[in-house]
């Protein structure tokens, strides 16, 4: 999948709303925005049309209403963010990540558990 253009803050908030509610107009991001602090819905027009130029939505028309929705899933963008976060903080290594979150934030017994039957599947997928 192709490298998007980073987004900004307020755009990464306006996305995780249309990941969430998978397509939605102006009016339904801005009223979610609005729970927490009001942002006027040309901003937000703005923000989405500067996402849909930078690849990261689609955008239909319904009427007299656009309905925008992701062109890239939500874990898609997170996989590559932690890849690019490896390659800069830790120099392309990703045991280096796993070795400071387990120092410094520690994980559950369930979060063990789904770490380590993720980590036999790849060794299974490697092996085979």
């Amino acid at each position: 999948m192709d490298r998007k253009t980073p987004l900004s803050r307020s755009e990464r908030q306006l996305m995780e709303i249309v990941w969430d509610l998978e397509e939605a107009s102006v009016a339904e991001i801005n009223d979610v925005l609005n729970r927490e602090r009001p942002v006027a819905r040309n901003t937000v027009r703005t923000l989405l049309e500067r996402m849909r130029e930078k690849g990261w939505l689609n955008i239909r028309k319904q009427g007299r209403s656009f309905h925008y929705s992701p062109t890239v899933p939500r874990e898609v963008n997170l996989g590559q963010r932690v890849a690019e976060m490896v390659d800069r903080s830790c120099g392309g290594s990703p045991e280096k990540l796993m070795m400071a979150l387990l120092h410094y934030r520690g994980l559950s017994d369930e979060e063990t558990a789904r770490i380590r039957s993720l980590l036999d599947a790849a060794r299974d997928r490697d092996e085979s």
